[in-house]
């Protein structure tokens, strides 16, 4: 893809993940701090923001980094919705700090960064910050299934960990920002065929 870019100018929009800070625990990420991950996936995808970097021009491409992501029919939603169906645990990080967006207000933003023309690093996701056992909380409380839900919780650290990017230098228009409280609204859709 990159040899193509360079070849015939097109813009390359890769979308990338808050992985790429996996390794720094200790605050949220911004679009121009330094990467460093310890999981596969996170190297992987710094790997190939490190090479459009290098070898295109800024204004050829937009490195979108995303978060956690959820959407009416997303698999993370279906498998809470079946976790608390058949009355399994769900797994929840106490100490995980985080953002999150929804499949359709990713598509609003890229539209929007396409369309303008924008290039760079851009950090979408939802505005403020919440902990993963409460944003998971606030979802099962959503989406009403008349099922008490077992939490069993993860504890990989003994201290408030983050895994949140946010914009500071590349923010989107205010009709572009979402918060969890959106993202959970939007993730918000009552699925009959499930019971």
């Amino acid at each position: 893809m990159v040899s193509y870019a360079q070849k015939t100018g097109c813009r390359i929009v890769f979308l990338s993940s808050a992985n790429v800070f996996d390794a720094f625990t200790n605050y949220p990420s911004y679009e121009n701090d330094k990467t460093l991950s310890e999981s596969i996936f996170g190297k992987l995808k710094i790997r190939i923001e490190t090479l459009l970097m290098r070898h295109l021009p800024e204004k050829q491409y937009a490195i979108v980094r995303l978060p956690m992501t959820f959407g009416v029919k997303s698999p993370r939603i279906e498998e809470l919705k079946t976790q608390l169906l058949l009355g399994d645990a769900i797994e929840v990080f106490p100490h995980l700090i985080m953002n999150t967006i929804t499949d359709v207000k990713i598509c609003q933003q890229v539209h929007y960064i396409i369309n303008r023309k924008l290039f760079g690093i851009f950090h979408l996701g939802s505005t403020d910050l919440i902990h993963h056992k409460e944003f998971y909380h606030e979802l099962v409380i959503m989406l009403d299934l008349n099922r008490k839900p077992q939490y069993k919780n993860v504890y990989t650290s003994n201290f408030d960990r983050y895994l949140a990017v946010l914009p500071r230098d590349n923010k989107l228009p205010k009709h572009l920002q979402i918060t969890n409280e959106g993202v959970i609204a939007g993730s918000k859709k009552y699925n009959a065929d499930l019971l």
